[in-house]
Order: structure tokens, then C-alpha cells, then sequence
């Protein structure tokens, strides 16, 4: 009897049903041009840092195996690399699995949803889908097939460095005042001096003693000064003399007069003795009530609230005369406390302190900051348009003054105009110390978070410096682009006239919009023409495009290379006036 080898009739078995399994996934293979694939975007985009896509097929009638499983995972390819999106697992009918059933006779549909963060490689790059089918222990790669083309990237345009804070006004200091050396420069500011002189009871005559008074002599000082100082101009000298509202009002208008006189005459023959001219003002009042009241208010006079109710009651001054010395007790002590500071002249100097010339300004800050005050240091840096002579100013300025914020604050809003983010960072910090809180700092903060790409830091500090400035929403607009909430960066930028403004309205959809923005930019800025020829690529005016494209690379030679890889001029690159542009 003839022996059967049974092992090769098993192995021959294997081999045709691997060769029939084979068979099948190889039709599917060799027809796999009858999937049909619809990709939406139909050329991907990027926003939010992330280039999503949702790609459907379908797959046609007695084209999937019964017994087929497939395995569908778009790629997005690019030079350098490939990022794979979320897979799907399909099967025929007959497959005993939980994955999609694609039945044999009427076919079916399918779809995949996914993202990939964004590389600058992927400008230029196309979406495939990669395709292994198996069956049984046979499996079986599909040709690699391409589905769209990728990325646009526009949205990534964006200009991240915001929009720092000037630090000028400093907080008010003890006496609710603000101290001209340390706030807002003025060239000219001005100022004043007062100083009285006192008279006895019914007396005209100045006394030896208030002539040679502390405080008139610094008056006269004062006056003198401002005369000869070419860094001061006085404006005028007023006297204003006045008597004590007791008496008869007759008495008190001749006197008032008198006094009046003499202290006109004092004042001229103390300034001719010093060789100075100026115009005098001179004027009286007969009973000074204003100053009375004023007195009484700052006074611990007894019963003061009686004799200030006796004046808002009455307005003829006889009758408030006698009220007053009915309250007996109470006259006396005005009387001794109250009246006698009544009886005066008042001298008062308005002067204009002149300031430093804008070129003195610039020459001492160069070479010798430690002459400048605060206020002088701080408009001296504002005067150059030389951002490394601003740093210089403003590292002066800590060095001088370090306890002052805003040196600190506005060294690191130079930084950041500069490029020195990491420097700036550092100084807003010093600068938060300081002045913890400061809305102003809070923005600073929040620009140097929004450039390292920390979003939800910058949004916490721009949420804390909350109306500092319309700054504030400039780089809330910023974030809003990052987060593809291009309406909402729309709204922040309101009427913005720079590249970012335009670029939330391109996004949005608003090309005409963002071409009127475009107009009023600076001329000289290269994105602003760039943006100007991304609008005529989407409204398909080619002479726009063109003549802005040109510009653009005339202004920045770097945007020849941006535009050649540039999607959004995909329907241009082969145009000969485009490609000579670029090359």
C-alpha cells in the first residue's frame, strides 16, 4: 500500500488558502482607485497650533473581502518627517471582530476625525492615507495615496510680542500731592510762593519785626531768584491785603486800603535794593470772611460749630458780627486766636520753572545720568527712538533710583523691543516687587508669559490689568488669534491699525475689512504688505497680490522664501511675474 505523506498535503493546503486569501486582498489592492475620498478642509489648515481634518470614504460594492480586515490611517507627509492621524479598523462581513463591517454587496462609508499639532515643515507637505489589509495570516500594504494637499498656515502670522506698558505716573505721595522731579516731565512747571506780613489792631504801618521776618525774607529771596535764574520766569507778584471782620465795615475798607499801601511800598523798596523789576499786583478786601472761616475750621476754638451755623445763616456782615459777640465766651477766644491772623498782607510769586532743553535732555542721559531727576531720565528715554539707547536710560535709572518701579517696568518694555524677552521677564518681575499689583506691571508680565507661549499665564495677567490701557486688549487679541477665536480677536483689536488686526479679519473672514486695516498700516512694514497679497490670493485680484507681494519682499528679502512654500498663493506658483518675485 502506497503511503500518504500528510504533511505535505497540509502544507499544500496552507498554500492555497493563503494563496486565496492573498488573492482577494490583492484585488482589493489592485482596485483600491475605486475608493472615492472626500477631505474636508480640502487643503488642510492650521489654528490653534493644531491642523485638523475629516477625511469620509467610500468604498464600493463587491470590492471588500468578506473575510477582510483593513486598517485606514491618514499621514500627513512633509519633507523631514510624517505625523500619522487616528487610525480606523475596518472589516468584512464575515470577520468575527468588534471593528466598522464594510459589507460585501452594497460596500459602505466610513470616516476619521483627528489632529496633529502644527510643524513649520508641513507648509509644504500632503495627506495621505496608508492602507494594510490582511486576511487570515496573509496581510498586504496598499501604493501610499494622496488625498489633499497641506497646511495652510496663515493663522501662525500672528506677531506674539504684545504690547508693553510705559511706567510715567508714579502713586501720589504723603501729602496727596504729585512731586514734579519724580512724575511726568514738564518742561515748564509751575510754582508758587506766599508769605505774610502782620499788622496790629487798626494799624496800618509795617513793624520792623515782620519786615524782618523769616517769611518775608524768603519771599523776597524767592522773587529775586526767579528774576535772575534764566531757569525761571516769574509770571507776577500779587499783594493782597486785608482787615479782620470786626469793626464797622467803613473803618475796615480804609484800613484794608492802607495796609495795602504799605505793603506795596515794602515790597518795592526790598526788590530795588536787590536791582530786580517786576510788575506788582495789588488789591483789599475790607473783612476778610473767607479767611475767617478757614481759620475757624483748622481751629479748636469752643463752640466753633455755633459761630460756623452764625455764618451760613447770615451774609450781612454786621449781623454776623453781632451773633459772633453774642456768644461771649466764644468771641474771646476768636478774638485771640482767630482775628489777629487776619490782619495781614499777603504776598504770593507765580514763577515757571524751566526745564531742560530735549537735546540737554539727551546729552546728560548719555553721558551723565546721575544730573537728571527722575521725571527728566524718564522723557529723555522717551525722546530717542534708539531702543538700545533706551535700555541704556533705563538701566541708568534703576541704578539711580531703584526703589522705583518704573525703571524696572520700562527697562524690560525696551527688552522686549529689543528681542531680549528673557531679560524683560526678568525686570517686570523686579518691578512687580515694588509695586505689587500694578495693573501696568500686570500686563508687562503677561507680555513676556504670551511670547514664551505660556496662554493661560498671560491670560491670568491680563485679566489682572484689566483697564491699564487699551494695550491690554491688543494682547487679549493676540491670545484670541493663538486660540482660534477670531471673532473675539476682532473685537479686541477694535480699531487697531497693525498687521494683528488685520490678520484676526482675514481669519475671520473679513477680507475687505482687513484690507482697509492693511491701508492704514505703517508703509514700511513687510507684513502688512504680505497680508495685503494673502487678501488678494483669497479675493483672486492678482494685480493686489502681486504688487503687494512685491513690495513685501522688497521691504523684507526673508518674505521670498515665506511666499514660495505659502499655500494660500498655490494657484500662483507656477505664474511667471510670481515666480520671479520669489526667486
Amino acid at each position: 500500500m502506497k503511503k500518504i505523506n500528510f504533511k505535505a498535503l497540509v502544507s499544500f493546503a496552507l498554500v492555497i488558502v493563503l494563496f486565496s486569501s492573498c488573492a482577494s486582498i490583492k484585488k482589493m489592492k489592485k482596485n483600491a482607485d475605486l475608493i472615492k475620498w472626500n477631505v474636508t478642509p480640502e487643503v488642510l489648515e492650521t489654528h490653534a497650533g493644531q491642523v485638523k481634518v475629516a477625511v469620509d470614504g467610500q468604498i464600493p460594492a463587491k470590492y471588500f473581502a468578506k473575510k477582510a480586515t483593513v486598517v485606514v490611517t491618514p499621514v500627513m507627509k512633509f519633507e523631514g518627517g510624517e505625523v500619522a492621524y487616528p487610525e480606523i479598523k475596518l472589516q468584512g462581513e464575515k470577520v468575527k471582530a468588534n471593528n466598522a463591517v464594510i459589507t460585501y454587496k452594497p460596500g459602505g462609508n466610513f470616516s476619521i476625525k483627528g489632529a496633529i499639532p502644527y510643524e513649520q515643515a508641513m507648509k509644504m507637505s500632503e495627506l495621505q492615507v496608508r492602507i494594510v489589509a490582511s486576511k487570515g495570516a496573509a496581510s498586504l500594504d496598499f501604493d501610499p495615496i494622496k488625498i489633499a494637499d497641506g497646511v495652510i498656515a496663515t493663522s501662525e502670522l500672528v506677531n506674539k510680542v504684545g504690547e508693553p506698558i510705559i511706567g510715567i505716573q508714579r502713586e501720589k505721595n504723603t501729602t496727596g500731592k504729585y512731586d514734579p522731579a519724580i512724575d511726568p516731565f514738564q518742561r515748564i512747571v509751575p510754582d508758587e510762593f506766599m508769605a505774610d506780613i502782620h499788622y496790629l489792631i487798626n494799624k496800618a504801618d509795617v513793624r520792623k519785626e515782620e519786615a524782618a521776618s523769616k517769611d518775608f525774607s524768603d519771599f523776597k529771596a524767592y522773587a529775586a531768584d526767579a528774576v535772575k535764574n534764566d531757569r525761571k520766569e516769574l509770571k507776577n507778584l500779587e499783594i493782597s491785603a486785608y482787615a479782620s471782620p470786626d469793626g464797622e465795615q467803613e473803618l475796615n475798607d480804609k484800613l484794608s486800603q492802607k495796609r495795602e499801601g504799605s505793603a506795596s511800598e515794602l515790597l518795592k523798596k526790598e526788590l530795588k535794593q536787590q536791582e530786580v523789576e517786576a510788575n506788582i499786583k495789588t488789591k483789599y478786601t475790607a473783612e476778610d470772611w473767607d479767611g475767617f472761616r478757614k481759620l475757624l475750621e483748622a481751629s479748636s476754638v469752643k463752640d466753633k460749630e455755633l459761630i460756623l451755623r452764625v455764618l451760613s445763616m447770615y451774609s450781612d456782615p454786621e449781623v454776623r458780627e453781632k451773633e459772633i459777640k453774642n456768644l461771649s465766651e466764644a468771641f474771646t477766644a476768636v478774638a485771640e486766636q482767630i482775628l489777629p491772623q487776619l490782619r495781614r498782607a499777603k504776598f504770593s510769586a507765580n514763577i515757571d520753572l524751566i526745564g531742560k532743553t530735549d537735546a540737554e535732555l539727551l546729552e546728560f542721559a548719555d553721558n551723565s545720568p546721575e544730573k537728571l531727576n527722575q521725571a527728566e531720565l524718564l522723557e529723555a528715554a522717551r525722546l530717542t527712538d534708539d531702543n538700545a539707547k533706551k535700555v541704556k536710560f533705563y538701566t541708568s535709572f534703576t541704578r539711580q533710583f531703584p526703589e522705583d518701579w518704573r525703571g524696572f517696568n520700562n527697562l524690560g518694555m525696551a527688552q522686549v523691543w529689543t528681542g531680549d524677552l528673557d531679560a524683560a521677564a526678568n525686570n517686570f518681575s523686579k518691578a512687580d516687587k515694588l509695586s505689587q499689583g500694578n495693573p501696568i506691571i500686570q500686563n508687562n508680565l503677561g507680555v513676556a508669559a504670551l511670547y514664551k507661549g505660556e496662554t493661560s499665564k498671560a491670560i491670568e495677567y491680563f485679566s489682572a490689568a484689566s483697564g491699564a490701557g487699551k494695550e491690554v486688549d491688543y494682547n487679549m487679541g493676540i491670545v484670541s488669534i493663538t486660540r482660534a477665536e477670531y471673532d473675539k480677536a476682532v473685537k479686541y483689536f477694535g480699531d487697531s491699525n497693525k498687521p494683528n488686526a488685520a490678520l484676526a479679519k482675514i481669519l475671520a473672514g473679513d477680507n475687505n475689512g482687513a484690507l482697509k486695516t492693511l491701508e492704514a498700516c505703517d508703509k514700511n512694514c513687510p507684513m502688512a504688505s504680505y497680508l495685503k497679497a494673502v487678501v488678494g490670493a483669497r479675493t483672486a485680484k492678482e494685480n493686489l497680490l502681486l504688487e503687494s507681494l512685491e513690495a513685501a519682499c522688497k521691504l523684507d528679502p526673508k518674505m521670498k522664501q515665506a511666499a514660495k512654500t505659502d499655500l494660500e498663493f498655490a494657484k500662483y506658483f507656477q505664474n511667471p511675474k510670481f515666480k520671479s518675485l520669489v526667486d
